[in-house]
């Protein structure tokens, strides 16, 4: 589960590299290199919960599986919910990233 959380920072690292250009064909302003810079910020630090929260989540879903079956349901869902936390992070940085580029 935490393994799409980097797929969602290398798409967001793919789209801000795409719009950087050398300086002859493009001037890079100073507004899009924040913009950049908080898409990236946006998806890392989302990422960063969304493995915290799995990470937990995942650790006590195993211990207490060993005590009772029946929780397996609960912790799956509990873990898309932490994992829905990054993707949250790549909705914001796919909005900035169109506002630096626009």
């Amino acid at each position: 589960m935490a393994g799409i959380i980097a797929v969602y920072a290398l798409v967001v690292s793919v789209l801000i590299a795409g719009n950087i250009r050398p300086p002859p064909d493009k001037h890079y302003s100073l507004f899009e290199g924040f913009m950049h810079l908080a898409c990236g910020l946006s998806v890392g630090l989302t990422g960063l919960a969304a493995g915290y929260a799995i990470g937990i989540v995942g650790d006590m879903g195993v211990r207490s599986y060993m005590q009772q079956s029946r929780i397996f349901v609960g912790m799956v869902l509990i873990l898309i919910f932490g994992e829905v936390l990054g993707l949250y992070g790549l909705i914001v940085a796919l909005i900035l990233n169109t506002k630096a580029a626009g």
